[in-house]
């Protein structure tokens, strides 16, 4: 006799397709695999300048690698 395979929830299948991810690409990779899939929205340029307009070099390093 058959037996009947159990149907996944949409939770079940994100979390397993992402533990497949991670386990042929790597925690990373397979952020950077997913991230292909969506576009986002705005304008990346116009907003990078509004967020680094008058900031140099030396304060946005500061700003992601704090002392």
């Amino acid at each position: 006799m058959a037996m009947r395979r159990r149907t996944l929830t949409m939770e079940q299948i994100r979390v397993k397709g992402f533990e497949a991810l991670v386990a042929a690409l790597g925690p990373a990779d397979a952020v950077r695999f997913i991230q292909q899939y969506d576009l986002g929205s705005g304008d990346y340029t116009r907003e990078r300048a509004r967020l680094l307009r008058n900031k140099s070099a030396r304060e946005i390093f500061g700003a992601i690698h704090p002392e």
